[in-house]
Parts: C-alpha cells; sequence; structure tokens
C-alpha cells in the first residue's frame, strides 16, 4: 500500500472537510452511527475472526480487542452525542480594536489531517472519525493487525454513511496493510499529515514519538494511583480502589498502585487486600505492607513505574500526603490521579501538587474518559502539556487563526 499518496488524497479532501457545514458534518455522524448499528452482526463477525487468529494477547488486550453488541452501541451512542455538541469551527475565541482601527479576531479552525495510531481497540476507529469529521479534519487510522478485520469492516461501513451525507470518502482514509514499515511511512508523511496521535502501550507511544517527523500528541501510558488519606472514609476508599483496578484493569485509567497513609494502614489494608485477592488481583507490597498482610508479594522499584493493564497491582505504605504526592509525582505517568479524604486542606494540597492531567478528590479514575467527561467521545487522553492535556475532544483537535478586518491602515 502506498501510504504517501492515501495521506496526499486526505489532504485534498481535508479542505473540503474543513469548509462543510454543520448540518452536513452532523448528517454523517448520524448516518454512521445508524449504519453501526445496522451492521451489527457483519461487524461482530469480522471481530470474531480477528479473535480467532489472535494469538499470545494478555487478557486486557484480548478484552480490548472483544466487540460485542453492546460496545457497538456504544460506539454508535458516541457518534451520536458528538454530532450533538456545537460545531466549534469558525468560532470566536476573542476579537479586540486596535488604537488604528483593526479590527482582530481570533476564530477556531481544523487543524487538517489527524493520523491516529492504535493498538486492538476496534472501538477507536468509530471515535476518532466521529470526532475529526465534527472537527472538520481528514482522519487516517492505521490500526493494529490484532484488529485488522474489524477496523476493515468499521471504516467501511463509516466511509459509505460519510459518502452518503455528501462527502468525499477520503475523509476517513484506512492503512490497510499491517506491516510496521507502513507504520513508519505514516509517519513520515509529514508533507500531507499535521498531527499524529498514538493510542496503546509505552512501546508504541514511544516508538511514536521518537520515529515521527509529524508532530505527535502523547497519549494513554497510564501509572495511576488512588491515596487514602489518614482521614478518608475507610468503605469509600476500599469501594473507589476495588473499582478503580477490577472493573476494567486493562485500560489505561485503571490504577496501578494503592498508596495508604501508614495511621490507617492496619486497619485498612486486610480487609481491601483480601476483597482484590478474591477478584484474582496478585498483589506486590512495600515491606510495611507485607509485615500487615504477610501473603503479599515483595514489590521492586520497577513495579512502582510499571503499567501492568491487569490484575495486577503495587501497594505503599506511606507516612503522609506530602509522601503520596512525592511518590505520584516521582513514579507516575501524569494521567489520573485520586485522593480519597475526609480533610479539606490535604484535598486541596493533592489538587495543587500532583502533576497529572486529571486529578480526583473521592472519585474513581476509571471517570477519566471523554464520554464521561461529556465530549461525546475522546481522541486519547492527552499526558503532555502542548497543546492539549486529558480526554481530548473537539477544541482539542482544532487550532486557531487570527482574522484581521481593516480599512486601509498600513504600518509606519
Amino acid at each position: 500500500m502506498d501510504v504517501k499518496e492515501l495521506a496526499k488524497k486526505t489532504k485534498s479532501v481535508s479542505y473540503i472537510l474543513a469548509n462543510a457545514k454543520a448540518s452536513v458534518k452532523n448528517s454523517a455522524l448520524l448516518l454512521m452511527a445508524d449504519r453501526l448499528e445496522e451492521n451489527v452482526n457483519e461487524i461482530l463477525s469480522a471481530n470474531r475472526l480477528d479473535l480467532d487468529n489472535a494469538k499470545n494477547l494478555s487478557s486486557a488486550l484480548t478484552d480490548r480487542l472483544t466487540l460485542n453488541e453492546k460496545r457497538i452501541s456504544a460506539m454508535a451512542t458516541s457518534l451520536r452525542e458528538v454530532a450533538r455538541l456545537e460545531d466549534p469551527i469558525g468560532k470566536t475565541v476573542s476579537a479586540w480594536r486596535r488604537p488604528n482601527g483593526l479590527e482582530i479576531q481570533k476564530v477556531r479552525v481544523s487543524i487538517g489531517v489527524i493520523g491516529i495510531i492504535y493498538e486492538a481497540r476496534p472501538n477507536v476507529t468509530a471515535d476518532a472519525a466521529g470526532l475529526c469529521i465534527k472537527a472538520g479534519n481528514g482522519v487516517i487510522l492505521k490500526g493494529g493487525s490484532e484488529a485488522i478485520n474489524s477496523n476493515r469492516k468499521i471504516v467501511e461501513v463509516l466511509q459509505s454513511a460519510a459518502v452518503d451525507a455528501g462527502l468525499p470518502p477520503e475523509v476517513i482514509s484506512f492503512v490497510d496493510d499491517t506491516r510496521r514499515e507502513a507504520t513508519l511511512e505514516l509517519m513520515h508523511c509529514d508533507e500531507y499529515v499535521d498531527l499524529l496521535i498514538p493510542r496503546g502501550g509505552a512501546n508504541l507511544i514511544q516508538t511514536v514519538r521518537r520515529e515521527s517527523t509529524v508532530p505527535v500528541i502523547e497519549t494513554g501510558v497510564g501509572n495511576c494511583h488512588v491515596y487514602v488519606d489518614d482521614s478518608a472514609d475507610l468503605s469509600m476508599a476500599e469501594e473507589i480502589t476495588f473499582n478503580a483496578k477490577v472493573q476494567r484493569p486493562g485500560v489505561c485509567n485503571a490504577i496501578e498502585t494503592l498508596l495508604v497513609n501508614e495511621k490507617v494502614s492496619r486497619e485498612f489494608l486486610p480487609e481491601m487486600l483480601e476483597r482484590l485477592r478474591s477478584a484474582e488481583v496478585e498483589v506486590r507490597g512495600c515491606q510495611k505492607t507485607r509485615e500487615i498482610v504477610p501473603w503479599v508479594l515483595p514489590a521492586t522499584e520497577e513495579d512502582w513505574y510499571t503499567e501492568y493493564l491487569d490484575l495486577i497491582i503495587a501497594v505503599k505504605v506511606v507516612e503522609d500526603v506530602d509522601s503520596a504526592i512525592a511518590h505520584i509525582n516521582k513514579y507516575g505517568s501524569h494521567h489520573s490521579e485520586s485522593i480519597v479524604t475526609r480533610d479539606y486542606f490535604n484535598a486541596r494540597k493533592f489538587l495543587n501538587e500532583v502533576d497529572a492531567a486529571c486529578v480526583y478528590v473521592n472519585a474513581s479514575t476509571r471517570f477519566t474518559d471523554g464520554f464521561e467527561f461529556g465530549l461525546g467521545a475522546e481522541i486519547g487522553i492527552s499526558t503532555q502539556k502542548l497543546h492539549a492535556r486529558g480526554p481530548m475532544g473537539l477544541e482539542e483537535i482544532t487550532t486557531t487563526k487570527y482574522i484581521i478586518y481593516g480599512e486601509g491602515q498600513i504600518r509606519g
């Protein structure tokens, strides 16, 4: 497959999409949603091929790869939610008049062409396509080999709907080539691709960041924590911890480390860790944790850095909120962090001093998600600071330009 030629075609039609009316884009999204539900059996058949071909995948990756009627319905719902959102394109961010009479406006515009490189996540295909179309961007989708049949079918459905809504098919392009060389070629299409967003594990993200000549927004690696403060409601802390680890362990907003204030550690840890063990979670702990619960496996320095994406958790007893913050800022991935506390000042301290895209008080980190935040969907969760951070919705995949109205002014 000639990836560069594919990118060139997407770039050429991106100018049409950038100036498309909101009604046309919304019609495309709603039709895409309907077609996903109408073709659910065909999509599930393609997904079964991928699952049959899957070898040596972890339970987390298998979970991400698996589609069912509920997940396809959720994909359609996200597209409808995005269609309902205000169109960001053409929106005036700010405006002012200069003393010389120039009228200056800062307005929101599309980025152009966005490439998405992702692993075994077929739901990303629909989310990324929907958000990019609404934000006036052409999109090039490069999914992992594990989901090639699922992605191929979903793109076929989405492209057909886009065309029937009056858009060129190339507004949604698909790299139907599983070779690593095709991925590298996309990373070097800076003549036609304006932004790359990798979604996957640390290895994928680091490779894209290292190899790409296209600007990259880093997303997704989630070494997340829950810190149980000495003033916490321990029943609440137990529910939050269990949800954040067990509800869906293979996603980036699940926690990997539990930090517990030493003043409540002997009261909290035995019951909490036993509940995790009953859910088949492997527990690795510091020396203090193992003194309280002897069956816990010893944690190593590497464990504090690790995104398991599996039913494994590291546990550490800490002295106070300052120690918890220091641990998170050293080992965390700047994704999502939570404190369980009834102390207002400790809550404020945690919110202010933890360096992460999303910081919670008394809630599970599992809410870090574009749909849960009311963004309709997300194109990724940025863990960097330029230009987007946290769940990326419509505004994060647009940029701005200045529009200046004059009456013959010249600069002296």
